[in-house]
């Protein structure tokens, strides 16, 4: 089965970040070196690896330094090759299996996506940056160490996007580049914009996910057994690091009977207090309702006593920290407020979504409620929504109960039928 890998990607993703990370989480540069030299490039590069520090936290950078201006990219220059003269190269190397395996298909995918950027077959592609001595060094390379590492199953995390242009063989390109572009369609990849400018991710980075990713997004429930952290070149506000999170994955017969693993995933929410004893009674429900319509998770009230002996009430607003100063806004409009408290808290909160089921008088919306265990997906709730089963007993005639219980009933047995829990 082998290690389950997670490469966390804050600051974006590159050939030589994914080395970097490798080497640190125990892949042994002399190995790399060793399986490297038969694919006869040892000519011009030299393969490096230092502790650098980044933001004030140490990082291995690995670098391939060409040898030779073998960087120069020129018109037949080895830095200019097509895909079937990277294959062969791969293919006579004597490459461990899997790491063969997902080099050529690293390369295969990359030259797909540069081909359908310039209207051309993959076989057709020159490969410019992409295919120089560094970027093979690298693809290869990360093979190599994963497959070192015994890693089975390997995960990533959503990908930044990052701004800007970027000099390349044919002009200034906007920043994603357009193959990156491409490979992103290819898996659909979540990607977000984390306000850093330049190119975060490289096409060579791109491809490695697209063609090694089990799954984009958050991390799967793993034991963390090691962690390698690969540094890049370029000097940002946030740490430039990749992190690489190594362990095995959690089934029932290695998982620790306590502490169990939390259902939920955590998130960050934003709690808004204040309280009132001068706010009209009739202007309570309208404000509850405006909140809720302009984006709150929550609005709750609480009768309190406050100074004077006053009767008043603790108006507490939950909201996404996006929706904070909308939410702060309305709360002083709409109330006799002079100050709000504000403070982040973590909840685990738990997937939901909608499925509608039929029953004799009408339809009835199910929410559903989903966890994970042992990675797999289960359904922990299911709730009927009460505005329709309300709504189908006031035009029927019928207990609202009884609507519930049949659309209890109706899902129950739309699930068996689907094979469901």
């Amino acid at each position: 089965m082998g290690l389950i890998a997670y490469f966390d990607c804050p600051t974006g993703i590159s050939g030589d970040m994914c080395l970097g990370a490798l080497v640190s989480a125990g892949v042994p540069l002399e190995y790399l070196m060793e399986k490297l030299a038969p694919l006869g490039l040892a000519h011009e590069y030299r393969l490096t690896a230092e502790m650098v520090q980044k933001q004030g936290q140490a990082a291995t950078k690995v670098e391939v330094q060409l040898l030779n201006d073998h960087h120069s990219h020129g018109p037949g220059h080895h830095g200019m090759r097509h895909l079937p003269e990277i294959e062969q190269l791969i293919e006579q190397a004597n490459l461990p299996t899997r790491a063969r395996q997902w080099s050529l298909a690293i390369f295969r995918q990359l030259a797909i996506a540069e081909g359908e950027v310039h209207g051309i077959g993959p076989e057709q592609v020159h490969f410019h940056e992409v295919g120089a001595t560094d970027a093979i060094v690298d693809i290869v390379g990360t093979c190599l160490g994963l497959d070192y590492l015994d890693i089975g199953q390997c995960y990533w995390s959503a990908l930044p996007t990052g701004s800007g242009t970027v000099r390349a063989a044919h002009g200034d390109l906007p920043i994603p580049v357009p193959a990156v572009l491409k490979l992103w369609q290819s898996r659909q990849v979540p990607v977000y914009d984390n306000g850093l400018t330049g190119e975060l991710v490289t096409p060579t980075g791109a491809a490695i996910a697209v063609t090694l990713a089990t799954q984009f997004g958050p991390k799967p429930p793993f034991k963390l057994q090691k962690i390698g952290l690969g540094a890049g070149s370029k000097d940002f506000p946030l740490a430039n690091i990749l992190r690489l999170w190594i362990g095995t994955e959690i089934t029932a017969h290695n998982q620790s009977p306590s502490p169990e693993v939390p259902f939920g995933q955590l998130e960050t929410i934003t709690v808004l207090e204040t309280q009132l004893d001068d706010l009209q009674p009739q202007a309570v429900g309208y404000l509850l309702e405006n909140l809720l319509n302009q984006g709150a998770i929550d609005v709750f009230t609480q009768a309190i006593a406050m100074k004077k002996s006053r009767p008043g009430i603790l108006l507490t607003v939950l909201c996404t920290p996006e929706k904070q100063n909308h939410c702060l806004n309305l709360l002083f409009r709409e109330t006799t407020s002079l100050g709000i408290r504000v403070r982040q808290q973590e909840r685990y909160a738990l997937e939901r979504e909608w499925q509608t089921v039929i029953i004799a008088d009408g339809s009835v919306r199910i929410k559903l409620a989903y966890g994970y265990r042992a990675g797999k997906k289960i359904i922990l709730n299911a709730h009927p929504e009460f505005a329709d089963c309300a709504a189908l007993a006031k035009a029927t005639g019928q207990p609202w109960q009884l609507i519930h219980q049949q659309a209890i009933g109706a899902w129950s047995t739309l699930s068996k039928e689907k094979g469901k829990p």
